[in-house]
C-alpha cells in the first residue's frame, strides 16, 4: 500500500473518530508541516502554535475530508492558510527566518568561508522578507519542500497559473536582491 493510500485510509478512520489513526498522521506529517510554518513565519514558537491550530482544525474537519487531494496536500493547505493569515495580520512583514541556520562548518572550512556563508544566509533571509506573503509561501513550498506547481496551487488555494506567476515574480525579485552574491 502506498503512503498516499495509507494516509487516505488513516484519514477516513480518523474522520470516524479514531484518535490513534490521527496520531499516526500527525507523527508522519507533523515535522514537515512544522518546518513549513517555521520557514513562513520565522519563529519556532509561532510556527508550533500555527501547526497546532492547523491540526486541531484538521481534526474537526476530517469528517468533511473527501480525499479529492492527498491528505498531505490538504494539511499543507491548512498550515499555509494559517501562516498566511498570521503574516497578513502582522503587517508590516517582520524579518523572516525562513532559511535554517547552516550546519556546523566542516573542520577544513576556513573562518572566512564560514563568515561568508552566514552573511549569504542573512542576505537571503532579508531578501525573502521583501516578498509578499503569497509569493513567499509559493517559493518556500517549491524550493524548500519540493512541491509541484499543482500541489502548491492546492496548498495555497490558487490556480496553477497563479503559482507560476508568483514564483516568477519571487525568483526575479530574489535574483535582483541577491545580485551581490552571484
Amino acid at each position: 500500500m502506498t503512503v498516499e493510500a495509507d494516509d487516505a485510509l488513516l484519514a477516513v478512520r480518523a474522520g470516524e473518530g479514531d484518535e490513534a489513526a490521527f496520531e499516526v498522521l500527525v507523527r508522519r506529517h507533523g515535522p514537515p508541516l512544522l518546518r513549513l510554518a517555521g520557514q513562513l513565519l520565522g519563529g519556532q514558537e509561532e510556527a508550533e502554535d500555527a501547526v497546532q491550530d492547523a491540526l486541531v482544525s484538521a481534526w474537526r474537519r476530517l469528517p468533511e475530508f473527501r480525499g479529492d487531494a492527498a491528505f498531505r496536500s490538504w494539511m499543507y493547505r491548512i498550515v499555509t492558510n494559517r501562516c498566511l493569515n498570521l503574516l497578513r495580520s502582522r503587517r508590516p512583514v517582520a524579518p523572516l527566518e525562513a532559511v535554517p541556520e547552516p550546519a556546523a562548518p566542516a573542520a577544513q572550512a576556513s573562518p572566512e568561508r564560514t563568515v561568508e556563508n552566514l552573511a549569504a544566509v542573512r542576505a537571503l533571509r532579508e531578501a525573502l522578507s521583501g516578498l509578499s506573503p503569497e509569493q513567499r509561501a509559493c517559493w518556500v513550498l517549491r524550493e524548500f519542500h519540493g512541491l509541484s506547481y499543482d500541489e502548491i496551487a492546492d496548498a495555497v488555494g490558487i490556480t496553477r497559473q497563479a503559482v507560476r506567476g508568483r514564483l516568477f515574480r519571487a525568483r526575479r525579485y530574489l535574483m535582483e536582491a541577491m545580485e551581490a552574491w552571484r
